[in-house]
């Protein structure tokens, strides 16, 4: 067994001990303990993949194992690893285990709530260390499946109506997918649902590519906020619980983007080359629509799931530009934004916590009041409109200038009408920064708000530390990503 298969089996345990406990504390006990493990198994995994390209192993998958697992449709439950996964996985355990603490005075039924939210996580593990087609989607079936009672049950404002259009919609999406999965199988010829083996075979028709390369590529786009199938996702977001909207904007969504690029451009590369320019149309109105979209909403929650339209529409714009500058920036952009947005929504869940609204025109001189959450919001704010030294300028000027290696003009037009975006960004982080934190207080029950709590500042700090540190050391994320990016490329291109 792969000691990969661990992603699985922790949240496993995880589950069993959270069913079996019998207090509050036990229950904190268990997700503690859990998300630490969870998070120490993929710092190490990340130190052995660097030290393993070091010593000179050019393996393309690290730590492969698999085991048949239905054997008439040659099914079988495949992990293995490269430089993406990694840094994937790297960044769900990093928000699994913040998200726990922001999550520590949840009520009521935390109980179920941590039963549920460690379900998610599950599948999202699961996909991330799978190679087999099916076994990817099992899990991706997994993750989704439970925000429909996380964000039903424990949301707000209109929950119910949320959580039934992001679940309509995603599934949706999914069985796009399944029918794309399937198609890809049985006219490959292939006698495997690896996705390796099955791009290393490369004999799928060009006409056939053509049919089924937008089945996969919306039906993953979908989760990665494709205009114009976005509008699950601010919905979904405003009435998500703050940690799974640190989840799912910082990990779930991310789904979508590896997808495209691990499945539907890596399997069908033909078509991707064909077909790319009606999508790169489309994620370039995603890019900037989500940008100015921010900068009308009044609610803290909207602003930034609307930034995570834009920023996730960034990253399946950069896929399609199929430079491996631009594909490692996509790359990059993911694990940024992941960190950032988690960061964003874990502050905006504190500031609501307090004062139970997230209308930024009643929100007011919050620097005074509570200046932890505030300098915290400023510097995610920062993050996210592109400061150096900080993850978001790093991801985004490898994506812009590796788009603009493409010689042609609708190329780099696109680029150009992307990078827009950079000021918009700036437009509305700045508008929200001065409006909410700085000025008088006018209400005057905010003077009786109290700062952030051991574990809130616990989320916080972890989140500002990662956030910086892979803006100010980027070189090894970057170099691990390149060289994963580059064998999924030279397939395609």
């Amino acid at each position: 067994m792969s000691i990969l298969t661990l992603f699985v089996v922790i949240p496993a345990l995880m589950l069993l001990g959270l069913w079996l406990a019998k207090s509050l504390n036990q229950v904190r006990g268990v997700m503690v303990a859990g998300a630490s493990c969870l998070l120490a198994l993929s710092v190490w995994l990340t130190i052995y993949f660097v030290q393993q390209r070091a010593a000179g192993n050019t393996d393309v998958m690290l730590l492969t194992a698999s085991t048949p697992w239905f054997k008439p449709l040659n099914i079988a439950y495949s992990v293995g690893v490269d430089g993406i996964s990694v840094v994937m996985l790297l960044l769900s355990s990093i928000i699994v285990f913040t998200g726990t603490f922001a999550s520590w005075q949840l009520k009521p039924m935390t109980k179920e709530y941590f039963l549920w939210f460690t379900l998610l996580s599950t599948g999202v593990y699961g996909f991330f260390i799978c190679t087999d087609m099916f076994t990817m989607f099992m899990f991706y079936e997994v993750a989704l499946i439970p925000m429909y009672l996380l964000i039903g049950v424990w949301g707000s404002g209109n929950k119910e109506y949320a959580a039934m259009k992001l679940t309509l919609m995603l599934m949706g999406g999914s069985a796009l997918l399944i029918l794309g999965i399937l198609g890809i199988y049985y006219f490959s010829g292939a006698t495997t649902m690896n996705v390796n083996e099955i791009a290393a075979m490369h004999n799928i028709p060009v006409e056939t590519q053509k049919v089924f390369f937008p089945f996969i590529f919306i039906g993953f786009g979908v989760l990665g906020a494709l205009f114009p199938f976005h509008t699950w996702s601010p919905d979904g977001h405003a009435s998500a619980p703050t940690a799974v909207s640190m989840l799912h904007a910082g990990v779930l969504m991310k789904l979508g983007g590896y997808g495209c690029f691990r499945v539907a451009m890596y399997l069908l590369p033909d078509a991707a080359n064909e077909l790319a320019w009606i999508f790169l149309i489309l994620t370039t109105i995603s890019v900037v629509y989500g940008a100015f979209s921010a900068c009308v909403q009044t609610d803290l929650k909207y602003i930034n799931a609307y930034s995570s339209v834009s920023h996730c529409g960034l990253v399946l714009f950069a896929l399609l530009m199929m430079t491996k500058t631009s594909c490692t920036g996509a790359i990059l952009q993911m694990l940024s934004h992941g960190l950032m947005t988690a960061l964003f929504f874990a502050l905006i869940g504190m500031i609501y916590g307090r004062t139970h609204t997230r209308d930024i025109r009643y929100l007011d001189g919050l620097m005074k009041i509570m200046p932890f959450l505030a300098v915290g919001y400023v510097i995610a704010g920062l993050a996210n409109l592109g400061l150096p030294g900080f993850s978001g300028f790093i991801a985004e000027m490898t994506i812009f200038v590796g788009s603009f290696e493409n010689p042609d003009q609708f190329h780099r037009v696109a680029t150009i009408i992307a990078c827009t975006s950079i000021v918009i960004t700036a437009v509305y982080i700045l508008r929200v920064v001065g409006k909410i934190l700085y000025g008088e207080v006018k209400n005057p029950h905010y003077l009786e708000l109290t700062d952030a709590t051991w574990d809130e500042r616990v989320a916080v700090i972890c989140l500002i530390a990662c956030v910086a540190g892979l803006g100010l050391f980027p070189l090894w994320a970057s170099n691990v990503i390149s060289d994963a990016v580059g064998p999924i490329l030279a397939n395609i291109i």
